[in-house]
């Protein structure tokens, strides 16, 4: 943590035209839709992060990932009063099945027009539709 904002990462995995999501379990944005991803650890670099972050919550391990984007988000709930910089890597889907596990309540892969109807973090959903925009 540096000028007491958060570092985190995320990872927008993609299969076909759907993307993972995890219900988040906890703090912040609990019970929302949203990449899986959390906060570095102490001498994690951003891609680390996101890597270790997708195999603790969905089983799943990364093949290549590239930075999309770094972003301050406000954060919601408990969490309301602290900004995130948030890594954003996108990679597409290698193999395995994914499974709800650490933090995460739920898993599972959705298509940008299903995220429009569900409990879904802000920034997620627009990532996402930058992401299929040719």
């Amino acid at each position: 943590m540096s000028d007491g904002i958060i570092l985190a990462a995320s990872v927008a995995l993609r299969r076909d035209d759907r993307f993972l999501l995890v219900e988040r379990g906890r703090a912040p944005a609990r019970g929302l839709l949203a990449f899986p991803g959390g906060r570095l650890e102490a001498g994690e670099t951003p891609e680390a992060a996101a890597r270790r972050e997708l195999l603790e919550e969905t089983g799943l391990k990364a093949g290549d990932l590239r930075l999309f984007e770094v972003m301050d988000l406000g954060g919601l709930g408990e969490s309301a009063d602290r900004i995130f910089r948030l890594h954003v890597f996108t990679g597409a889907f290698v193999a395995g099945e994914a499974v709800a596990s650490d933090d995460a309540a739920g898993v599972g892969w959705y298509r940008v027009e299903e995220m429009e109807t569900l409990p879904i973090t802000f920034s997620t959903l627009e990532i996402a539709r930058r992401l299929l925009e040719p």
